[in-house]
C-alpha cells in the first residue's frame, strides 16, 4: 500500500444516498462444508494455494497467435469491418441482421459497436412505425429484428407478435413446422418486460415445440444449444456458439478472428489472475484466518465474465476482483470465526473507516479490517486519478451495507429466528454482495455519484437473481447443518404445507420476474455512456447459474473445465478444441 493512500487526506468527495440494493454473494453464505469441483485449482477451496502447480506466465507472447502476426490480426479485423458496412448498405436487411448476430454470438461485437449501431438505426428507421406493429413478414425475421433492436434499445412492441395467431387467439398451428422461426421466436421472449403477456404466451408455445423437435431430432446441436443457451442470458464468449448462418465467404476469416480474439484474450486474463494471486498471497491474509477460502480463480472468474468484452479494462478487472475477494472473506468471518459480539465490533469499525478502529477489534480481525480500508481507498483514489473524483464515501458505504446485512443473518441463525421471506430476501440482496460490486464497478467505469441513484433498480433486480440462485444450491447441500436460512425455507415457512418441489417452483418464477425488471431497467438506461456498465451487470446475472448450478455430488465440473479452459491451460489451442467449442454446455 502506498503512503500517498495511507498518509495523504481524502479530497472533499462526491456524496450521494446509496441505494439499498444488495451485494454479490460470497459464494454460500452459511455454508458450512467446502464445495469442491472435479478439477485441481478447485479442490481445496479453504486450503492451499489454489494455483501453485499453474505456470501462469506464457514465455512467449508471440505465440498466442498460433503462427498469425499482428498485422494480420489487424488485417482481419478491417477485412471484417469492411464486410460489416459493406452488409449495412445491403437492400436485405435481414442478412445484415443474421451477420450482426453471427459476430455478436461470437463475441466480437465489441469491435464494430459503431458500424453496428449504424445498421440497426438504418433498420429501425425502415420498419417506418415506432410500435413495430404494421411489420409483415415470417415469424424468423420478426423475431430476430425484434430481439435485436429491443437489446439495443429501440422501441418496438410485443403486440407485433399478434400477427402469427389466429382467430381464436391461438399461435397459428403452420408455425409449427418453422423450426428456425420457432428458435428466433423463443429468443426474442427472453427479452420481454413484465405485464407482457404475449412474450409469455409465446415462450410456452415455442418451447413446448422445441422440446418436442429436440427429442425426435437428436443430433440438431445447433438448435440444442441456442434453445438451451438463448443468447440474451449468455455470454457469447463463453458459450463458444459456432453459428454461423448466412455470413458465406467471410466465414473463414470470422472464425479465424474469434480464435485470435480468444487466444489475445486469455493471454490477458491469465496475466491478470496473476496478478490478483500475487496481491492476494502478500496480503497474508489466509495465514491469519486458515478457514477462509483461498480461491482466487473464483474470484477473478466474475469480474473476467463481467468485462469480457473489452480487454482493455485490466485495471477494472483487478480492482473489482479484490473488492469480490473481500467479499468472500468477510463472510467466512461471519460464517466461521465471530461470535456476535467481534461481528458487532467489526460492524461498527467498517461503518466508522478509521484505523484507529482496529484498536477496538480481536487479533484476527485487524489484518483483514486494515486491508480492506488499504484496498478500497486505494480503488479510489484509482478512480480520482483517472476521472477526477474519489467516489470513497459511496464504496465505503457499501461495505458498511454489506456488514450490516451479513450480521442481521448473524443474528437471524444465532436466535434460531428466521424471518418471513420477503424480509428474508431484502436483507438476503444485500448480503449477496451484488451492490458492492456493481457500485465499484460503476465507478471504475467513469460514471460519478450523481447518477447513482438510477442503477439502484438494476442492482435489486441482478441481487435477488444471485441470491435465489444462490439459496436454490444451498437448499440442496445434503452436508448443511442444522438450518441453512435460505430463502426457500422461509418461505416454507410462510405457506404451511407447501411441498419443496413447489417451492422451487415459486422460486424459479421469482427469478423470471426479476429477469423481466432486470430487461427493462436496462432498456431505460440504454445509451451510449451507460452500456459498458449494463452489459456487465447483464453478465453478472448471467454468469450466475454458471457459479450456483450445483450437480448431485455437490461440484461444479461445468465451471470448473471452463476455468480450466479460460485461464489454466496452456495459452494455446487443444488440438480437439473445435469439438469442445461444439460441446461445451453450462449448467442451467
Amino acid at each position: 500500500m502506498s503512503s500517498l493512500v495511507m498518509n495523504t487526506p481524502l479530497p472533499k468527495h462526491y456524496s450521494c444516498r446509496s441505494p439499498m440494493q444488495r451485494p454479490l454473494a460470497a459464494a454460500t453464505t452459511r455454508r458450512r462444508t467446502p464445495v469442491q469441483c472435479t478439477t485441481k485449482f478447485f479442490a481445496n477451496p479453504r486450503g492451499a494455494s489454489t494455483l501453485q502447480n499453474y505456470h501462469l506466465e506464457d514465455p512467449n507472447k508471440n505465440n498466442i497467435f498460433k503462427g498469425y502476426s499482428a498485422s494480420e490480426y489487424e488485417e482481419k479485423l478491417e477485412k471484417i469491418r469492411d464486410l460489416v458496412k459493406s452488409r449495412g448498405e445491403e437492400d436485405d436487411p435481414i442478412e445484415s441482421l443474421i451477420f450482426v448476430d453471427t459476430i455478436q454470438r461470437l463475441g466480437m461485437a465489441g469491435h464494430y459497436r459503431k458500424e453496428i449501431d449504424t445498421i440497426m438505426q438504418k433498420h429501425y428507421l425502415r420498419l417506418g412505425d415506432v410500435d413495430f406493429c404494421g411489420y409483415q413478414s415470417s415469424l424468423l425475421k420478426v423475431s430476430l429484428s425484434f430481439r435485436m433492436l429491443r437489446q439495443r434499445g429501440y422501441h418496438v412492441s410485443a403486440d407485433v407478435f399478434n400477427n402469427f395467431k389466429g382467430q381464436d387467439g391461438k399461435f397459428r398451428d403452420e408455425l409449427k413446422q418453422d423450426v428456425w422461426g420457432l428458435m428466433e421466436l423463443y429468443e426474442a421472449t427472453h427479452l420481454s418486460f413484465e405485464g407482457e403477456n404475449i412474450l409469455n404466451e409465446a415462450q410456452h408455445f415455442s418451447s413446448q415445440l422445441l422440446h418436442k423437435y429436440l427429442a425426435e431430432n437428436t443430433n440438431s446441436d445447433v438448435v440444442k444449444m441456442r434453445f438451451k443457451h438463448p443468447f440474451h442470458k449468455s455470454i457469447a464468449r463463453l458459450n463458444f456458439q459456432r453459428d454461423v448462418r448466412g455470413i458465406g465467404k467471410s466465414i473463414t476469416t470470422l472464425t479465424e478472428l474469434s480464435e485470435m480474439d480468444f487466444l489475445m484474450g486469455k493471454y490477458v486474463h491469465r496475466e491478470e489472475l496473476r496478478q490478483l494471486s500475487k496481491w492476494w498471497k502478500d496480503l497474508g491474509l489466509i495465514r491469519e484466518l486458515k478457514l477462509a477460502r483461498d480461491e482466487p480463480s473464483k474470484w477473478y472468474t466474475w469480474s473476467m465474465a463481467m468485462l469480457i468484452d473489452d480487454i482493455s479494462l485490466s485495471s477494472q478487472r483487478l480492482h473489482l476482483s479484490k473488492s469480490i475477494a473481500f467479499i468472500y472473506l468477510i463472510d467466512d468471518i461471519f460464517d466461521l470465526y465471530g461470535t456476535l459480539d467481534e461481528l458487532t465490533l467489526f460492524t461498527e469499525a467498517v461503518q466508522k473507516w478509521d484505523y484507529d478502529a482496529m484498536n477496538m477489534l480481536p487479533d484476527y480481525m485487524k489484518l483483514c479490517y486494515k486491508s480492506l480500508l488499504d484496498t478500497t481507498n486505494e480503488t479510489g483514489w484509482t478512480i480520482c486519478e483517472k476521472h477526477g473524483y474519489n467516489p470513497i464515501n459511496s464504496l465505503k458505504q457499501t461495505w458498511a451495507s454489506l456488514c450490516n446485512a451479513f450480521l442481521v443473518e448473524a443474528k437471524y441463525f444465532a436466535s434460531d429466528k428466521l424471518p418471513n421471506a420477503n424480509e428474508y430476501l431484502a436483507n438476503g440482496k444485500v448480503s449477496s454482495g451484488v451492490h458492492v460490486v456493481l457500485v465499484h464497478l460503476f465507478f471504475l467505469l467513469g460514471h460519478n455519484a450523481t447518477n447513482l441513484d438510477d442503477i439502484s433498480n438494476l442492482i435489486s433486480s441482478v441481487a435477488a437473481i444471485l441470491r435465489l440462485w444462490d439459496d436454490m444450491g444451498t437448499a440442496q447441500d445434503e452436508h448443511q447443518n442444522g438450518a441453512d436460512g435460505s430463502y426457500i425455507q422461509c418461505y416454507m415457512n410462510d405457506q404451511p404445507g407447501i411441498s419443496y418441489q413447489q417451492t422451487r417452483e415459486h422460486v424459479a418464477h421469482v427469478i423470471e420476474r426479476e429477469w423481466k425488471r432486470l430487461n427493462k431497467e436496462c432498456f431505460n438506461l440504454n445509451n451510449h455512456s451507460t452500456g459498458p456498465f449494463q452489459e456487465a451487470a447483464l453478465n453478472l446475472a448471467r454468469m450466475v447459474p454458471l457459479m450456483y448450478s450445483y450437480d448431485d455430488n455437490q461440484q461444479l465440473p461445468v465451471l470448473a473445465e471452463y476455468i480450466n479452459l479460460m485461464l489454466l491451460s496452456p495459452a494455446s489451442l487443444e488440438p480437439d478444441r473445435q469439438n469442445k467449442i461444439n460441446s461445451f454446455e453450462f449448467s442451467v
